[in-house]
């Protein structure tokens, strides 16, 4: 299928998880360590010898090894792929709000740089702001201040801009995942919008980036908590839809409670006629972004499948190089090898 979409998610920002070094964590951490029997670690954790603080804690400053995310380009082009999904976050000056930028943070004419870079490689740049309360640490105070008229105002100008710096990208990813209270459980400050004003707030964002000439693209799991009926009424057919699962099991005797409505998911958004860009990865496995493939190119009809995108949830940093050229070369595999009949009755 030429032209289909072989994205990557590249955190320039890492913010999105934990407003502090939350206690909650260093509990998480020494139960995982009591489970993996490191003594070792736990002694020390013990006599506070080191601190626990992992990556997903929000530090004041940048976490990106430029030298290490401009290999991963160059790689992704080697390996066929066409396009980086940037989330930007609190990583980049912005002009217009310099005061979410962190320690070390980007200039605009750094980032333009950078999206040179990849334009000279046949990666095609497109920005990513999460506005979902349960990802929103990088907006700083703003994020505090959620469904007020200065929060709107905050958001229209980065969104603005970020449009303005990406020179009229084709995709404005605006996040809005897992906004629930599970997934807030390590955050001092939780917000969850209820209701309508949710949508009411989703699709405020999505006009802000349709008024710019822009495709706006956000992940799908909105449609697991709120149903088909509510998610057809509300979300807009011009919106984009990442819809993501990361493990091995998709036949449905194979499928967990749990993993049934997200595989089923990919399904419903193509009855009821969203465009796709499902989601995998190596965060649970390393089976995961094949099966994946191999699955939506059988169950989603060609028309509403643009393509396919892998992540992997680390930051850009040495310790994780192995994990993201892994990832790379998963995909490189994946769509260069043989290729499932789909139902539609073409091949991926």
């Amino acid at each position: 299928m030429p032209g289909q979409i072989k994205a990557n998610l590249i955190q320039l920002s890492y913010n999105m998880w934990c407003d502090h070094n939350h206690p909650y964590y260093k509990q998480e951490v020494i139960k995982r360590l009591k489970r993996l029997k490191e003594k070792e670690k736990l002694r020390k954790i013990n006599k506070g010898i080191i601190e626990v603080v992992p990556d997903v804690v929000y530090q004041p400053f940048l976490r990106f090894d430029e030298g290490l995310g401009r290999e991963i380009i160059e790689r992704m082009a080697k390996a066929g792929m066409n396009m980086v999904v940037f989330e930007l976050g609190d990583g980049v000056k912005y002009k217009s709000h310099p005061e979410i930028a962190v320690e070390g943070a980007w200039s605009v004419k750094k980032l333009k740089q950078e999206l040179d870079f990849c334009w000279d490689r046949g990666i095609e740049p497109i920005p990513s702001l999460n506005f979902s309360t349960a990802h929103d640490i990088w907006l700083g105070e703003y994020s505090r201040k959620v469904s007020t008229r200065e929060y709107y105002k905050v958001c229209s100008n980065l969104i603005e801009e970020v449009v303005d710096i990406f020179n009229g990208p084709r995709f404005f990813h605006l996040g809005m995942d897992e906004e629930t209270a599970s997934n807030q459980r390590f955050q001092l400050y939780a917000v969850i919008r209820q209701g309508s004003l949710w949508w009411e707030d989703l699709n405020f964002l999505v006009r802000k980036v349709e008024e710019n000439n822009v495709q706006a693209w956000v992940w799908s799991d909105v449609l697991w908590h709120k149903g088909k009926g509510e998610f057809a009424e509300n979300m807009p057919r011009s919106v984009i839809q990442s819809n993501w699962y990361y493990h091995k099991e998709f036949e449905e005797d194979g499928l967990s409670n749990s993993a049934k409505i997200p595989v089923k998911s990919f399904v419903d958004l193509d009855e009821l006629g969203y465009k796709q860009i499902p989601a995998g990865g190596t965060y649970v496995c390393k089976e995961n972004y094949p099966l994946l493939v191999e699955y939506c190119r059988r169950h989603i009809c060609p028309a509403n499948l643009l393509g396919f995108m892998m992540t992997t949830w680390k930051p850009v940093l040495r310790k994780y190089k192995r994990i993201q050229l892994e990832a790379l070369e998963i995909v490189k595999n994946t769509h260069t090898g043989k290729e499932s009949n789909s139902k539609y009755g073409v091949n991926g």
